[in-house]
């Protein structure tokens, strides 16, 4: 648990923002990614939202240079063995249950795992998890929500993602319990449908220029 652990530090800390991809066309991938890294972008989580998922997770991690590539909207077993057959190096999930977790502890990919209530994450930091994803974060209950947890959770930090875009994402990075956000904005439908690769990459650097 310990080296999971620090992988998803490690992964948390690449970038202001892990953006969360949703593929239909697997033809988009290697492009969409490599916009991203080249914009200071490099940890990316595509979700198992489309059958184009799998495909596009080992096509990237096949052929982009520097991109770290993860997969999201984990649900059980299944999800975690293909997503790591398929070469991703960590997984994200909406939520967490029993299943999930022991799936998990059997699994060598990193989980950082969902939370959306103190219980949710207490009972996550006693299963080990000092990491986690809060969603949906805006509404949740936003920055005041997850700044309320920092004095009396100050070993966890978290990736909040859900309803964050350009224009909030600040409020949550400038809290102290917060490494990284996830947001969609990144890569939205039009520009992966039009291969407007120069947009992506400049989205990725206005994300990566949140964190200086």
């Amino acid at each position: 648990m310990d080296t999971k652990q620090a992988t998803v530090e490690a992964t948390m800390r690449l970038a202001a923002v892990i953006p969360v991809v949703i593929i239909d066309d697997v033809k988009a991938a290697v492009p969409m990614a490599r916009a991203l890294v080249a914009g200071g972008i490099p940890a990316i989580e595509v979700t198992l939202r489309t059958p184009a998922a799998l495909d596009a997770i080992r096509a990237i991690a096949q052929e982009v240079e520097g991109a770290m590539i993860g997969v999201g909207t984990v649900l059980g077993d299944k999800d975690l063995k293909a997503a790591e057959a398929a070469g991703a190096r960590f997984a994200v999930s909406p939520g967490v249950s029993p299943r999930l977790l022991d799936a998990a502890d059997d699994s060598s990919l990193p989980l950082l795992p969902g939370a959306a209530t103190a219980s949710e994450a207490m009972t996550l930091l006693e299963r080990g998890y000092r990491f986690l994803k809060f969603f949906p974060a805006v509404p949740a209950g936003g920055p005041k929500l997850l700044g309320a947890w920092a004095s009396p959770l100050p070993q966890i930090r978290f990736c909040p993602t859900g309803g964050i875009s350009l224009s909030n994402a600040v409020d949550f990075l400038s809290l102290p319990n917060v490494l990284c956000v996830g947001g969609s904005w990144l890569t939205p439908a039009d520009k992966l449908k039009a291969g407007d690769w120069a947009g992506v990459e400049l989205l990725a650097r206005e994300a990566a220029a949140l964190r200086a």
